[in-house]
């Protein structure tokens, strides 16, 4: 049958934006002492994203960046939170009917039914909102000087003191990005960030060049520097931080499974799931290098802040003692038990300022609601 000239063919459209990936279980490692499981997860890329020159994201991150700029450099540091209160209600019916449901199902199940899962919801938005006028602070506000706490400095200290370097696990709460990489910084650690190339707002050519950029060069500023990750070549990018590692530097990695090949889902709270980056476990679980977890807070909007390394996530079992199957291959039950301390660490965290934390993932596991994906609360960091 002939077509209309006004229908398109299959063939002619254009591939989504969006990369397509394949998800299969690798392991399920059951860690005895914990009587806990992990589900480890392998993520290949199907069909990459198109690359995008401009989206009808960038048309409301432009205008709102300069919006924000303006508030920081014009007016007083009392007003801004209330204006991104203010701010974050404008397209709250549009959040609500695409975001809210995910978000109380994810919040629920770790947190428990008797949460308000709208007032998290809410107070989540003007959390992101601040996050922008945060970065437009660090550009325009030049007097801006807003009190910033480390805790946990000295378990860093000493485990930098045996010579092995440290890995530092950042949780994706609004104020990690800069702050938390502030506060190391202002302590006197110079740490290399594990990043992408598309670290930011906005993954067109037109958000890279300059909706991103002031949040790199921001984040820079508090860095030694940034090893970008890249897919292809991620050989290159781990010989890199072995020897950052060998010459007891301190490596940034945040929890995000997007980056990454490989993930781990497990379970967290009441009746949720997680799931979190097995690279910063498999590089400790390898080497000697130590591993911290870190939480960074808003704990008065703009005025103060606090950033916590955890102490040393120390499995039952040493890294001398099974740091590597015989076989070369990577010892999943000593991987596991670092994820279960990673996940605890999350989970105390969070309990503080649920509100803050940027991506939750369900209720339900991965292999049960694969077409639904990880459930969020807004970009990653």
């Amino acid at each position: 049958m002939r077509l209309s000239r006004f229908a398109k063919s299959r063939k002619a459209r254009k591939p989504p934006s969006a990369a397509s990936f394949q998800t299969e279980i690798i392991a399920d490692i059951l860690v005895p002492e914990r009587a806990e499981s992990v589900r480890f997860f392998s993520r290949k890329v199907v069909r990459p994203a198109r690359f995008r020159r401009f989206s009808k994201r960038d048309l409301r991150e432009g205008p709102l960046a300069v919006f924000y700029l303006a508030v920081a450099a014009a007016l007083p540091v009392r007003w801004w939170a209330p204006i991104c209160d203010r701010v974050s209600k404008f397209r709250l019916k549009r959040h609500l009917l695409k975001e809210f449901s995910g978000y109380a199902a994810a919040t629920r199940a770790v947190l428990g039914d008797g949460i308000d899962a709208r007032k998290l919801f809410e107070a989540l938005l003007a959390a992101r909102h601040r996050r922008h006028l945060l970065l437009a602070a660090h550009v325009a506000a030049g007097r801006w000087a807003p009190t910033i706490r480390l805790e946990g400095f000295e378990g860093l200290r000493s485990a930098l003191e045996r010579g092995h370097g440290a890995i530092i696990w950042c949780d994706q709460f609004t104020a990690q990005t800069i702050i938390g990489k502030r506060a190391l910084h202002e302590a006197g650690i110079a740490a290399h960030q594990v990043s992408v190339n598309t670290h930011g707002v906005s993954e067109t050519a037109f958000g890279m060049r300059f909706l991103n950029r002031p949040m790199v060069d921001v984040e820079n500023r508090y860095l030694k520097s940034r090893i970008v990750f890249d897919r292809d070549d991620a050989y290159q990018v781990t010989i890199r931080i072995r020897k950052i590692l060998k010459e007891n530097g301190v490596v940034l990695m945040t929890n995000t499974i997007h980056a990454g090949s490989t993930f781990a889902e497990v379970a967290i709270g009441g009746s949720g799931w997680t799931h979190l980056a097995s690279a910063p476990a498999n590089f400790a679980a390898r080497g000697k290098a130590a591993l911290f977890a870190m939480s960074t807070f808003e704990t008065v909007p703009f005025r103060d802040y606090l950033a916590v390394v955890s102490p040393e996530l120390l499995p039952a079992t040493s890294v001398t003692e099974a740091g590597m199957a015989p076989d070369g291959a990577k010892n999943m039950v000593l991987l596991s038990r670092y994820i279960l301390l990673k996940r605890d660490q999350l989970l105390e965290a969070l309990k503080l300022y649920p509100e803050q934390l940027l991506v939750w993932s369900g209720r339900q596991r991965l292999t049960e609601f694969r077409s639904a994906g990880p459930a969020t609360g807004g970009e990653a960091s």
